[in-house]
């Protein structure tokens, strides 16, 4: 389901829904940050999505990751509390969603990296050549939060 993602937009569209969430900040022994290019919206993004019911949201993170990108994590911190409720994510179904996620610092354990119907593509990229990708600007946040290394952000 295509989405469109607002940020202190003044036209946004009220938000109708919120949905916690935790994205994961995959890092490898080289340093490299593991990113998808999503499906929905073209730009690159962390692995992440929406808490099942039942799991905690350390398990919907390493779930997401493994479906998304194929590789198994184990989760080692964290990276920032995201709320803005100026940020909302606008569905072709009527959903807006107001932002609410759980950033976690992950390091791959193993499995094999490969696209899924989230994203078409998947890759490692050092952290320097991550600034010149087209990415939303909420996942640039939590990416730079994560190069400034100043501990748990909350947002």
């Amino acid at each position: 389901m295509p989405r469109r993602d607002y940020e202190d937009d003044p036209n946004a569209p009220k938000a109708n829904s919120l949905v916690p969430a935790a994205s994961a900040v995959v890092v490898d022994d080289a340093g490299r940050v593991l990113l998808q290019r999503r499906t929905d919206n073209g730009m690159w993004a962390l692995p992440g999505g929406v808490m099942e019911l039942g799991e905690s949201i350390a398990q919907c993170a390493v779930r997401e990751t493994l479906e998304e990108t194929g590789i198994t994590v184990e989760i080692t911190g964290i990276v920032g509390t995201y709320t803005n409720p100026g940020h909302v994510f606008a569905y072709d179904d009527g959903e807006v969603r107001q932002e609410f996620s759980i950033c976690l610092l992950a390091r791959p354990t193993g499995g094999t990296l490969r696209a899924s119907d989230e994203s078409f593509e998947v890759a490692w990229f050092a952290p320097e050549a991550i600034d010149d990708l087209p990415m939303v600007s909420s996942i640039r946040k939590r990416l730079n939060d994560w190069r400034a290394d100043a501990g748990p952000a909350i947002r």
